[in-house]
């Protein structure tokens, strides 16, 4: 019997976290697969891991403090790696699974030469054909990162395995192998791009990302963080100007700065446009204090 290991990190967010694994416990799987769930609690102050404690559907980690999205995944990565999970996903813990979610992309694992790591349609919702996701790009010299078909309405317009440049954090599969090879998530990010990061790495191994339309996931966006917060504009802006720096290549790297400012100016008219002045001013802030070398976890707390 081969053993998915899926991890969920919770901080704060008990009614959302159990929501996720009463839909887990309605998945099935192909033959010869089990399921496993592992719950890393990020240092809860509202009682989440007492009553995680008392479930007997997943195995709970629960860490004295919150060590952020990657941290909090590399310890449950580091568990089932260490337990011999044939294959781990990547799980927001404000989703809702389709019952054939992991059939479908263990699947598509299998089928699709050279696959190094496979992740869903993803709505928001639930309940929602509104697509969140639909596959996405990372382009490190334009500095630009995008989901593809974000807000439009699924009508049957994706339906085939096809590889993608990026697959969100939200839920990213892969084998084992894939994890030992390209290594966990870097936690040298304070928190967003993660998931970018080690798609690019994935991707400089000369594997593919596969997005699998077949597979369906809802996703309650920014459930911890806010949309459009100025927490979330700060840090989003922080972790990608790390990002593209990291990654920019040949002309790329004299094109990601200028190209950085661009689409932060942009960014900022957009969002005094739409009435959010906090989350405008909190992009000069971060460019600035990128500027100055102010690591974010010093900074808007």
């Amino acid at each position: 019997m081969k053993r998915l290991a899926v991890i969920l990190v919770n901080w704060n967010g008990l009614a959302d976290t159990l929501a996720a694994l009463d839909s887990l416990a309605r998945c099935h799987m192909p033959d010869g697969w089990s399921l496993w769930r592992i719950v890393v609690d990020n240092g809860s102050r509202d009682g989440s891991a007492d009553a995680l404690a008392r479930r007997d559907d997943c195995e709970l980690i629960a860490l004295p403090d919150n060590l952020r999205f990657a941290g909090g995944n590399n310890v449950g990565l580091r568990r089932a790696l260490a337990a011999g999970a044939d294959a781990i996903a990547l799980l927001n813990n404000d989703t809702v699974a389709d019952a054939a979610l992991f059939e479908r992309l263990l699947l598509a694992l299998e089928q699709e030469p050279g696959a190094g790591a496979v992740g869903p349609l993803i709505y928001f919702g639930p309940p929602s054909a509104r697509i969140w996701y639909a596959g996405g790009e990372v382009r490190p010299a334009w500095a630009s990162v995008w989901h593809r078909g974000l807000r439009t309405t699924d009508h049957g317009q994706y339906r085939v395995a096809e590889d993608t440049g990026y697959l969100t954090g939200c839920c990213i599969l892969a084998p084992r192998d894939v994890w030992e090879r390209v290594g966990l998530l870097d936690e040298a990010y304070y928190i967003y791009a993660e998931d970018a990061d080690w798609c690019l790495r994935v991707r400089e191994a000369g594997l593919r990302l596969v997005f699998v339309p077949t597979a369906r996931l809802w996703h309650k966006v920014s459930a911890s963080s806010g949309h459009r917060s100025p927490w979330k504009t700060y840090h989003t802006l922080r972790a990608n100007l790390e990002l593209f720096r990291r990654h920019a290549r040949g002309l790329g790297r004299l094109t990601w700065l200028p190209a950085s400012l661009a689409t932060s100016a942009a960014t900022a008219a957009f969002l005094l446009l739409k009435g959010h002045a906090a989350s405008a001013a909190a992009v000069p802030r971060a460019l600035l204090d990128a500027a100055r070398g102010v690591p974010p976890g010093k900074a808007m707390p």
